[in-house]
């Protein structure tokens, strides 16, 4: 009798070791299921930010690009606006204006006006101005406008 309580007990112990071990076990298994969904949520948040800015850094790329073309196609345009202001210098340095200006004011004021009304329109020409039949149908630089020929035949966006 005495082999059947010690049974008895030992399986009494052992049920309730076995009932403990199970309701601490699955409460772990909830613990860890309900942590494993947030881990697959902010998984699926840091997949989804780390897209953005995958994007974001496409998207920058591609603006830097742009404005590195534009640097250059600036840059460009102020060197060939050096050289004309070079060539207007040397032309300019050509005449003694003081003592032309003496000696035929009349002829002097028309060619300044002419050349102040030419280079206006270049200005035009360059903020994207439609052009006029007459420049449309120049044969030459001089002939589309004598104070900015590099813009002739093509060389400004006349869109």
């Amino acid at each position: 009798m005495r082999s059947w309580i010690i049974i008895g007990v030992l399986i009494s112990l052992m049920s309730g070791a076995a009932y403990f071990y199970y309701s601490t076990t699955q409460s772990r298994i909830e613990t860890l299921i309900a942590e494993g969904t947030a881990l697959q949520k902010d998984l699926q948040t840091a997949t989804a930010a780390n897209e953005q800015n995958v994007q974001a850094i496409d998207d920058l790329q591609l603006e830097n690009q742009r404005v590195l073309e534009d640097f250059n196609r600036v840059n460009t345009e102020y060197q060939d606006t050096r050289v004309q202001n070079s060539k207007l210098i040397e032309r300019l340095g050509q005449h003694e204006l003081d003592a032309l200006a003496s000696a035929k004011p009349i002829l002097v004021e028309r060619i300044i006006n002419n050349a102040s009304e030419n280079v206006s329109r270049c200005f035009e020409i360059m903020t994207g101005s439609p052009l006029t039949d007459k420049e449309i149908q120049a044969t030459s630089g001089n002939q589309f406008n004598s104070e900015c020929p590099w813009l002739w035949n093509g060389n400004v966006n006349n869109d």
